[in-house]
């Protein structure tokens, strides 16, 4: 009864100003949450919790001198912490600062329609898989990815099935780089990725892959890569690389990523109806 007692005391004397607190640190860590999830972010945490954790350890232990060490360097953390993993604060500097605040409050306006994007993007893709010609497209998202587009030469221009196969064309002037995709438009070509380090990568992967894989580590963007050597077709999300997709595979994994959920709901009878349409008439198409 004692131990009942002091907790209603304790609710009891809770303010509205320590919900607000408790609230606003709650959505804190909601919002930040997504920041850890790609390799250079969690690097960076990582670091952090181990050396809280071994600098506590010390002190219970008793250590003096590992403790006295560690105190010294959690004094001038902060700034060891910039120094070192300065890209990665950067990346999660312009992650915060690219949020929509519409979208964070739950009132955000349904995004462009991307399907017909998509459809240009997989014919493109299809038609380059089949000649060997390789591709390197990347979807933007919530981060923006302009660091990336001063590397490259800015276009805006509609997506179209025969301006992508256009600027990847072996003779092109903008074929050997990537071309990032803006709000449904392409935006640039030509443009340079950082490289992946992962070691997860197989190693007959080149360098096309590895900058796909890299571009989605360090930001939230979707990555569609076409094999110059074997002609198959893989996507980068989120550092994992899914390859030898066929179209349809390709389709609704781009439909799941890169539409809104109230707009990618189609019902299954249509889709397959639509394909089997397609495919039909890319026979007559041969036969002609």
């Amino acid at each position: 009864m004692e131990n009942l007692t002091v907790i209603m005391q304790q609710i009891a004397s809770i303010k509205l100003t320590d919900i607000l607190d408790i609230v606003l640190v709650a959505f804190l860590i909601y919002m930040l949450t997504p920041l850890f999830r790609t390799t250079g972010t969690t690097r960076v945490a990582k670091v952090v919790v181990v050396v809280i954790v071994v600098s506590w350890l010390t002190d219970v232990f008793q250590l003096h001198t590992l403790n006295f060490i560690l105190d010294q360097f959690l004094a001038i953390g902060l700034i060891a912490l910039v120094v070192l993993f300065q890209p990665e604060l950067r990346r999660m500097i312009d992650h915060l600062g690219s949020m929509k605040f519409k979208k964070i409050f739950g009132v955000a306006k349904p995004e462009q329609e991307m399907q017909p994007v998509i459809r240009n993007v997989i014919n493109a893709c299809e038609d380059m898989s089949r000649e060997r010609v390789g591709a390197l497209i990347v979807f933007e998202r919530d981060n923006r990815l302009d660091e990336f587009f001063k590397t490259g030469t800015q276009i805006d221009a509609q997506v179209s099935t025969q301006l992508l196969r256009n600027i990847f064309f072996p003779k092109a002037a903008l074929h050997d780089g990537a071309m990032i995709i803006r709000n449904g438009r392409v935006a640039a070509a030509a443009c340079v990725l950082p490289l992946s380090e992962s070691r997860r990568l197989s190693v007959d992967l080149g360098t096309r892959h590895r900058a796909g894989v890299g571009v989605s580590e360090a930001t939230d963007a979707v990555v569609v890569i076409v094999s110059e050597e074997t002609g198959a077709i893989s996507v980068a999300v989120g550092g994992v690389l899914k390859r030898h997709l066929a179209p349809q595979t390709l389709e609704r994994l781009l439909i799941n990523e890169l539409c809104p959920e109230d707009t990618n709901q189609e019902d299954g009878l249509v889709l397959k109806l639509r394909q089997k349409l397609s495919k039909r008439d890319k026979e007559d198409k041969h036969e002609k």
